[in-house]
């Protein structure tokens, strides 16, 4: 019923009590009947309503009296007192009745508005109380829930014994704990339990108010974090990768009192050594995994646990670069470096340092032993030195005719003179200025045959590379020599023009003159039997990135497509009888020098080799 109606029914109650009161002979306490009508005010949940129906009940009690007894004192005196008395008690009850079920609906209103589950069970577990939370997480309306033994809606599983946790409860009043509940569409929750037993004015239990946490996601998150930690563990532990983790919590403190960034810093890091050696102080090892102790010789993480330069020597450089990344808020940096061993040795390493966000303090540097790859590098390197060595002397072997002839004409010039002088001498009046002149020209021969034995020694003999300044004309022009002979016998024209001075280089005059040579004796192969111009051109020019490049044309048949691609593979040739393996050595001379090696070809008109070498620079003015 709405208030209206309420309010309506004890109006018309209270009018019938009174013309009962009034119109009948009655001798009973008719009026104790406006207890009714002050109840059904109180229905209203209205405090103004109980009391208009309160003061009407009295006011109609009094005017029945009067108008039927007068102020006679009888009877009806005492009934009237008595009506005054329900009146008066029943109007204090219900207005006692509606501040506590005001208190209470104001504490039920708190409890809707809380974000926790909760809800009030009596003693048998049943529900009488379900806030709104508890609707939205469980899925269950009020109306469905109250009247329902909780235990058995919520499908709720205890990690004790149920008893056990009821006897602690009602021993210390409350209970606290983790237990698993059903929802209404079957999924399983964690949740946070919180009892408090609600007792009676005796002492005497009467109910539990429970509330719980959904903690499911929190678990969730939990259990996560910790298998990511396992897994982390277990990559650490067992990677066969050198890992260590460090706290640069101090470095980045450190770099940000600086008032420099960018290239300033860059700057302040190479003018100022000692605050890197501070900063390499402050990078603290904080973990190392087994694989690194094996690679240094710890016999424990502990032993490497501290300041960086127990791994790294101090005149390592790649600190400052790292440092820089650091700054620069990079993700990574890259490097290669020599540890210190427990022993004292050093082990070459490439590495990779992690840097964390600024929420983070842990830097992660993953280090590779590249002990055994620097030994095949060397003993590659020595490999391709003795492989090229042979080559050049395959060359010789190809140019023998050539040695000869050169050789020979010195010779035969020095017998020559030789013979000439002796005449001179053997005349009655012997001519000592014509042999003066015959001896001079034996000695400047001599030195001329000194001078091509010493080249193709040395173009064939075993000697370690050099890093000379250079020419590259007279590489060139060197090379040139070598292969004068071979070229003129083969009736191939060499031209060799340079736009401007070129600058300098740096490198292996021997190995340098071997590129040239296999590539002239190759155009002249790949000339030679042709009816045509037999000519190769060598034109060496600077780019804008002042490189030198040099292009070498030879005026053959050219290069088959098929075989353009796979010129400088090792072994691949196109020459019968051939090694495959002289274009695979220029390149990789080229490259060990900085340089680049191309070819490029159309069918029927000749070949065209580019070598790109990088210049000196000159040095900047101040």
């Amino acid at each position: 019923m709405s208030r209206a109606a309420y309010r309506i029914s004890a109006a018309v109650l209270a009018g019938v009590v009174f013309l009962i009161d009034v119109l009948t002979p009655l001798e009973g306490a008719v009026a104790v009947g406006y207890v009714v009508v002050i109840l059904l005010a109180a229905r209203t949940m209205q405090r103004a309503d109980v009391l208009v129906a309160a003061l009407g009940s009295v006011i109609l009690t009094i005017s029945a009296y009067l108008s039927a007894h007068n102020l006679a004192l009888d009877s009806a005196a005492l009934r009237l007192l008595m009506s005054f008395a329900a009146i008066g008690i029943t109007l204090a009850l219900v207005l006692q009745n509606q501040t506590a079920t005001k208190r209470l609906s104001d504490q039920a209103r708190l409890l809707d508005l809380s974000h926790d589950m909760i809800f009030v069970r009596n003693r048998e577990g049943i529900i009488t109380f379900w806030n709104r939370a508890s609707e939205e997480t469980y899925g269950w309306s009020g109306e469905l829930a109250i009247g329902r033994v909780a235990d058995d809606l919520l499908q709720t599983a205890y990690s004790a014994e149920r008893s056990a946790i009821e006897a602690v409860l009602l021993y210390a009043g409350r209970w606290e704990g983790k237990v698993k509940q059903r929802t209404r569409a079957g999924e399983t929750l964690t949740v946070d339990a919180r009892w408090v037993l609600q007792r009676d004015r005796y002492g005497e239990a009467i109910g539990v108010l429970e509330s719980y946490t959904d903690i499911t996601e929190s678990i969730a998150a939990h259990d996560a974090l910790v298998q990511s930690e396992r897994r982390y563990r277990r990559m650490f532990d067992a990677s066969r990768v050198g890992v260590a983790e460090e706290d640069w919590t101090e470095v980045r403190q450190a770099l940000n009192s600086l008032e420099v960034d960018g290239a300033g810093l860059a700057d302040y890091l190479t003018r100022h050594p000692g605050f890197v050696q501070q900063a390499r102080l402050l990078a603290r090892n904080r973990k190392v995994n087994p694989a690194l102790e094996a690679m240094v010789g710890a016999e424990s993480s502990s032993d490497y646990v501290g300041c960086v330069d127990r791994i790294l020597p101090n005149c390592d450089r790649t600190f400052i670069h790292a440092l820089l990344s650091f700054a620069r808020k990079e993700p990574f940096f890259e490097g290669e470096t020599e540890m210190i061993g427990a022993d004292g040795h050093r082990i070459p390493a490439i590495f990779t340092i992690t840097f964390p966000p600024d929420d983070d303090r842990n830097v992660l540097i993953f280090v590779v032993d590249v002990t055994e790859r620097r030994r095949a590098q060397d003993a590659l390197l020595a490999a391709q030195s003795e492989l090229a060595r042979a080559a050049r002397a395959a060359t010789l072997g190809e140019l023998s005719a050539s040695i000869a002839h050169e050789v020979n004409q010195p010779l035969a010039a020095i017998v020559t003179s030789g013979e000439a002088g002796l005449r001179w001498l053997q005349r009655d009046t012997p001519d000592l200025e014509e042999v003066s002149a015959a001896i001079s020209r034996v000695v400047d021969e001599g030195r001329r045959a000194g001078a091509i034995v010493t080249r193709i020694r040395g173009f064939v003999e075993k000697v370690p590379a050099r890093n000379d300044t250079l020419k590259i004309c007279d590489v060139i022009a060197d090379a040139a020599l070598l292969v004068e002979r071979e070229l003129a016998k083969s009736e191939v024209a060499l031209s060799f023009t340079a736009s401007q001075e070129l600058p300098q280089i740096r490198g292996d005059r021997v190995q340098l003159q071997q590129v040239f040579v296999n590539l002239f004796i190759n155009a002249a192969q790949a000339m030679a039997g042709q009816n045509t111009t037999r000519h190769i051109s060598v034109a060496a020019d600077t780019t804008d990135g002042d490189d030198i490049v040099i292009a070498i044309t030879d005026t053959g048949p050219g290069i088959a497509m098929n075989d353009l691609t796979r010129l400088f593979e090792p072994f691949f040739t196109t020459k019968h009888g051939g090694m495959g393996m002289g274009l695979a050595i220029c390149r990789t001379t080229m490259e060990a020098h900085g340089g680049q090696m191309t070819a490029e070809s159309s069918s029927g008109l000749g070949a065209t080799f580019r070598l790109r070498l990088p210049a000196i620079q000159p040095p900047t003015p101040q």
